[in-house]
């Protein structure tokens, strides 16, 4: 059990991270707010705080892993922000 949670974590972390990067490079770049510093914080902040549910209903889902879900999705923010900066949007 104990492999198969560590799986769902990491696939959490990076899939936060994924779909953050891409919806800030397609949907968000002629949203000035995204180029704020704050925005990737807050964007971490909203997803772990939507992922929290998810941990008190599924056994294998904790709060480790809506916490690296928001982290995954914070840096995937900076991340889509910065290719927006560079042009790769």
């Amino acid at each position: 059990m104990g492999l198969i949670a560590l799986i769902i974590t990491a696939a959490a972390a990076l899939g936060g991270f994924v779909i953050a990067r891409n919806f800030v490079r397609r949907r968000l770049r002629f949203v000035d707010g995204v180029y704020s510093p704050t925005a990737p914080f807050i964007a971490g902040l909203v997803a772990a705080a939507l992922a929290a549910p998810v941990a008190f209903l599924l056994p294998l889902v904790t709060g480790v892993t809506a916490a690296l879900f928001g982290i995954g999705a914070g840096v995937g923010t900076a991340s889509g922000v910065k290719a927006l900066r560079r042009g790769n949007g």
